[in-house]
């Protein structure tokens, strides 16, 4: 009955991701793991292969940063959201952007009607981008930005963005999603085909790794790949396939694995099996210190180090009694901790309805400096450590991703596996598991298929003012009436050449958003050059 414990008396009980977990573990059920004649269940944090800890003091030396993902209705609104939760104690902003934004097309563009500011903010010109960061000194914040096909344009708005407030760029601290693989597989905001894909993404990372040292260029996310609806054993298969792609790629173009594996970064979800995601993310600091070093001889420690962000899983939020979902949002951030997260998203509770209000926003952050301050974990490096049942879990699932791994690179690696449609029926299979079994009551989900209330009490939720698309779409088209239109258009030209040419378009992007070229028009040019990708049909 895999996926259920609500019959403990059970014969067999499973965790999420199908792992049989016996009644109790004892030392003996721990498999005989060696490293230069020792036994390695004795490593200390900030040790390789960094099981424990990529620091030696963890939490006790600095908490993790706490971001809220901000993002809705106008810049102006997205900026007061942003100073709300600066000024209730957050640590670091993180950015969420519109589906217009996200797929390359300006505001004003018809196919964006009905979608400006409805999931994250609009960013379609410089201006909306200075609006956005009014007032926030983009030296004393670090920045998070969730965006994959046009990564490259909205990094170079942000870089902008800091000139203009007099701010170095290689100083500037953030991260760029930039996972263009994981849209192929479960998230499906792409642009262009995978190869051209690959290419902006190497252009941006050899951009950053010579231009700014202190910014991670790529998040690579198992988080949408968990939220598609795999298991926690298939989020970091392939999002280290996923991975491996991209430190591939960028050797082909000559750059030293040194040089860039430092800034690589991770993108994870937390869900409800707390003990499975402890050790799910300990198991992963191990599997990608191994891979750095066995796979890519990587000397430097920084590049075996697992930095990562968690965010609570949006996925196991209900829409049904959603207080409720201040409990599963708690758990799942002190799982995090306990894993030994870096960063750290808490969803609110409202989240199945609508975005959140202010006030669930601010429970949710309030959610992680309690569990900061008051919990008590944060005293300790990693505090489940030696747990037979955490050592055993986190073996097993190391296990089961490199039978993944190995599988996957028989195929050809993640691109060929991509076009094979292999992660997108695996994940498929796995979610449809997962329904049939809340379906059939053999999951639990409390007020869903058990403890339901028939009463339905409907919280006041965040509604977007359609008069905010309008005006979004106002102010575009009179910045385009206002700006040099020839600038634009020999601009626009120049990016279609070098796109066509063999050099890195970054410059060119930077040189075209300073020149007040559009988002959708960058987009359009790449599009007339590169093409737009369309998915085979897996049946």
């Amino acid at each position: 009955m895999k996926g259920s414990n609500d019959d403990n008396n059970s014969k067999e009980l499973f965790t999420d991701s199908g792992i049989k977990v016996k009644r109790i573990y004892k030392a003996s059920d721990l498999k005989a793991r060696k490293k230069d004649g020792k036994n390695s269940r004795v490593e200390d944090a900030g040790k390789y292969p960094f099981t424990r800890g990529i620091y030696p003091e963890m939490y006790r030396e600095r908490i993790w940063t706490m971001r809220q993902y901000t993002g809705f209705g106008t810049a102006e609104e997205t900026n007061r959201r942003f100073k709300f939760l600066l000024e209730h104690g957050q640590t670091g902003l993180s950015l969420a952007f519109d589906l217009p934004t996200q797929t390359g097309y300006d505001s004003d563009d018809p196919r964006a009607e009905g979608e400006v500011g409805r999931v994250g903010v609009p960013i379609s010109c410089i201006d909306d981008m200075m609006i956005c960061f009014n007032g926030i000194p983009l030296d004393k914040v670090s920045t998070s930005m969730t965006i994959n096909a046009t990564a490259t344009t909205l990094l170079a708005f942000y870089i902008t963005v800091a000139e203009s407030q007099g701010v170095p760029i290689n100083i500037l601290r953030g991260t760029l999603q930039n996972d263009i693989l994981k849209e192929y597989i479960a998230r499906n905001t792409y642009i262009y085909p995978p190869e051209p894909s690959m290419r902006l993404f190497v252009d941006s990372m050899e951009f950053c790794s010579k231009n700014m040292p202190s910014w991670y260029p790529v998040s690579i996310s198992g988080y949408h790949i968990r939220e598609a609806g795999a298991n926690a054993i298939q989020e970091l298969a392939f999002t280290f396939a996923n991975a491996i792609a991209y430190v591939d790629a960028c050797i082909a173009r000559g750059l030293k694995v040194d040089e860039f594996a430092p800034r690589l970064s991770f993108f994870f979800c937390c869900t409800m099996d707390i003990l499975e995601e402890v050790a799910k993310f300990r198991a992963a600091r191990r599997i990608w210190a191994k891979i750095m070093k066995e796979r890519y001889n990587a000397k430097n420690e920084k590049s075996m180090h697992l930095r990562f962000h968690v965010q609570t899983s949006g996925e196991s939020l209900t829409a049904q009694q959603p207080d409720n979902n201040i409990i599963r949002v708690t758990l799942q951030a002190l799982a995090a901790v306990l894993g030994g997260c870096q960063s750290l998203h808490t969803n609110s509770r409202d989240e199945a309805l609508s975005l959140p209000t202010e006030e669930s926003v601010k429970i949710a952050l309030r959610t992680q400096q309690i569990i900061a301050y008051e919990s008590g974990v944060t005293r300790v490096v990693d505090p489940l450590g030696g747990s037979y049942y955490i050592e055993y879990l986190t073996d097993e699932i190391e296990d089961r991703v490199w039978k993944y791994l190995n599988r996957i690179e028989r195929m050809g690696g993640s691109l060929k596996a991509i076009e094979k449609g292999y992660f997108q029926q695996e994940i498929r299979e796995n979610a449809y598991r997962i329904k049939k079994e809340v379906d059939e009551g053999k999951r639990i989900i409390v007020g869903v298929n058990k403890f339901i209330e028939q009463e339905v009490k409907v919280p006041e939720i965040l509604r977007i003012d359609t008069e905010l698309e309008r005006k979004q779409v106002a102010r575009l088209k009179e910045f385009k009436a206002r700006r040099d239109n020839t600038k634009v258009e020999h601009m626009i030209s120049k990016l279609k050449d070098a796109a066509e040419r063999d050099e890195n378009l970054m410059p060119y992007i930077i040189e075209s958003v300073k020149a007040r070229v559009t988002l959708g028009e960058i987009s359009n040019a790449f599009r007339s050059v590169f093409g737009v990708y369309q998915p085979k049909i897996i049946i």
